[in-house]
């Protein structure tokens, strides 16, 4: 996008309808605290309670787990925002003998904290068990395990917040929010469509959430109780290894774009995205990001697409080549688009 001269002449050309309605839609962010507590200094959480995400009967091979930590008396109390991360230190040290590397969760509450005081955090946690290809030996995930194993009131070195730029706007009513999340992906949407609901802002958000079974949606049960309980919430799933109840076939999140299942007096997810007023958040594994793309860009066409996202001349004919090296190269996103991909 270009940007535009702080003294422009008065002779200037006008911007096209696409441009000008990228730049006139722009979120303001606000300022938010990040390292209030370093890496070389941790502090004490406790946990307050370690719960599955799912219900019973998971046909996933991982399990995910919501583990609550409890920072009073911290720095961290009452400074983290809906859509940022912390940090956990977990004990021991690696096969070199030196202490375990830090690693960053999303936070998955709200700006309020699981007690209402901003005093417990949340975070979205999937134990990791894998193989190694060579050594054919059993691979357990540090933290995430570590995590996962953690009881209430066992201590937890943690840090943070951390991020600016994956947060919500400072005036939550001047946008529309259309979320897609894959697993725990979906841990910084849980809190930022919370906020949006108990702040009364007048906006429209939906959010589309992917899993390979219906069995293994996080919080699923909340979220259709918030998106019943306010009629400015849809939340949209799509099941990746099993038919759809409101369609003949598996769907990955980008394909909810064009086969979005509207209800009486709903806005489609191709209106919403076409609108100046919206904001996309992309949070899961890396990859997604670029089948949503494609799919904003054959749904909506390439004029409308363009206030998110741009392409280069070379490839717009052939959606279908794209890769993940053209991103930020070829394929590139306005500010409107925000994307936590790992």
């Amino acid at each position: 996008m270009t940007q535009r001269s702080p003294n422009p002449s008065a002779d200037a050309p006008a911007p096209a309808p696409a441009e000008q309605a990228a730049r006139t839609s722009e979120p303001t962010l606000p300022a938010v605290a990040v390292n209030v507590v370093r890496p070389t200094d941790p502090v004490i959480g406790r946990v307050v309670s370690n719960e599955l995400c799912t219900k019973g009967g998971s046909k996933a091979a991982g399990f995910v787990r919501h583990v609550s930590i409890d920072v009073s008396g911290t720095p961290l109390a009452g400074s983290f925002v809906a859509g940022q991360s912390f940090g956990v230190l977990p004990p021991g040290e690696d096969e070199k003998g030196r202490p375990h590397k830090l690693r960053l969760y999303s936070i998955a509450s709200p700006t309020r904290g699981e007690d209402g005081e901003g005093c417990v955090l949340a975070t979205t946690v999937k134990r990791l068990l894998d193989e190694h290809w060579e050594s054919k030996s059993l691979f357990r995930g540090v933290c995430s395990n570590y995590l996962c194993d953690a009881k209430p009131g066992d201590e937890i070195r943690v840090t943070g917040p951390s991020g600016k730029r994956f947060v919500l706007p400072a005036d939550p009513s001047e946008h529309d929010y259309v979320f897609f999340a894959t697993g725990t992906g979906i841990a910084p949407f849980r809190g930022m469509i919370h906020d949006l609901l108990e702040s009364g802002a007048d906006c429209r958000i939906a959010l589309v959430m992917g899993a390979p079974y219906t069995t293994d949606l996080l919080y699923h049960d909340d979220l259709t109780s918030l998106a019943e309980a306010h009629e400015n919430f849809r939340y949209i799933t799509a099941i990746s290894r099993e038919v759809q109840n409101d369609l003949a076939r598996p769907l990955y999140v980008q394909d909810r774009i064009a086969a979005d299942p509207v209800g009486s007096g709903q806005h489609s997810l191709a209106e919403m995205l076409s609108s100046p007023r919206t904001l996309v958040y992309v949070c899961g594994l890396a990859g997604m990001e670029l089948g949503i793309f494609r799919a904003i860009y054959q749904t909506l066409g390439r004029e409308s697409a363009a206030p998110l996202i741009s392409i280069d001349d070379e490839i717009a004919d052939d959606p279908g080549s794209w890769t993940r090296r053209m991103l930020n190269r070829q394929i590139k996103t306005s500010r409107r688009v925000f994307l936590e991909v790992y």
